[in-house]
């Protein structure tokens, strides 16, 4: 009996680890030849037979990335964009989806069926309101503008995964958290954020790489302002290493697959079982 359990667990383990393997390599497999590609002389890329790792390597590439494009100034900027618009996708998503969550109103049903119902519009339609709302506050073509611009555009499916986490975490715990003296505060901080962190996670991951692809919002709204995005590089790849652009679509395909495996795995509700309250909230006696 024990030999067979044994070799049940053997072969979960062969299972278990050689489905890791498999994912990594393909994973890292189109990394490596974007990478390998990259430092490629351009004479060199279509020699047959292929060559998995070049006999001349080169940073021309690398060099003319950051000379031609100013790399470092516009990833600057798209990443303070991108980490304010993080910032204020959880901290306002994460109070909107407690207030639909806890609160059964028709008035905030309403409000949420037009947050959602907002994420349906194309941008195009909005994107003229919306330069004359920015200009009339002087927003325009300035980092907390942008800014703005993402966070009201990454709300709605913010609010979408936090509000269908928080309703399935008891309320009780949030009613022996009050018994105990927490103040709303605390209880946000202390009892609910850290339930919803898988929740958290994967809205900031999805968020940051939409973030990073969009082209449109920093094309229309800034001119002086220079963002970098996903698809301004290809843009220029393309022009210079065709072969990294023929692999743009297995990263694609990877984030999109990578994407919604994080979705699926957060948006499943916390396991309904006893959670003790955090040391550090005081009993009342």
């Amino acid at each position: 009996m024990t030999k067979i359990l044994n070799q049940r667990r053997f072969g979960a383990f062969l299972l278990r680890w050689g489905l890791t393997f498999l994912v990594g390599l393909i994973i890292l497999v189109p990394l490596y030849w974007i990478f390998i590609s990259s430092i490629t002389p351009s004479e060199s890329l279509f020699q047959m037979p292929i060559q998995y790792f070049p006999k001349k390597i080169t940073f021309d590439n690398y060099v003319k990335l950051f000379t031609n494009l100013g790399v470092l100034e516009k990833t600057f900027n798209t990443l303070v964009i991108s980490f304010a618009a993080l910032l204020g996708t959880i901290i306002f998503g994460s109070l909107a989806a407690y207030g639909f969550a806890r609160f059964k109103t028709r008035g905030l049903n309403i409000a949420k069926a037009a947050l959602l119902f907002s994420a349906l519009i194309p941008g195009i339609v909005t994107a003229r309101p919306l330069y004359d709302f920015l200009k009339s506050m002087r927003l325009l073509d300035t980092l907390h503008g942008l800014s703005l611009l993402y966070t009201s555009a990454l709300l709605p499916f913010s609010v979408l995964i936090l509000t269908n986490f928080v309703e399935n975490i008891p309320l009780t715990i949030e009613e022996a958290a009050e018994i105990d003296g927490a103040s709303f505060v605390q209880k946000m901080f202390y009892v609910l954020f850290p339930l919803m962190r898988p929740a958290v996670a994967t809205i900031a991951i999805i968020n940051f790489i939409q973030c990073l692809n969009d082209l449109f919002h920093p094309l229309f709204f800034a001119g002086k302002i220079s963002t970098q995005s996903v698809f301004s590089v290809e843009r220029w790849l393309s022009g210079s290493n065709s072969r990294i652009v023929s692999i743009s679509s297995s990263k694609n395909s990877m984030r999109t697959g990578f994407s919604a495996v994080i979705g699926k795995i957060s948006i499943q509700p916390p396991r309904r079982q006893t959670c003790p309250l955090p040391s550090h909230i005081s009993s009342r006696e």
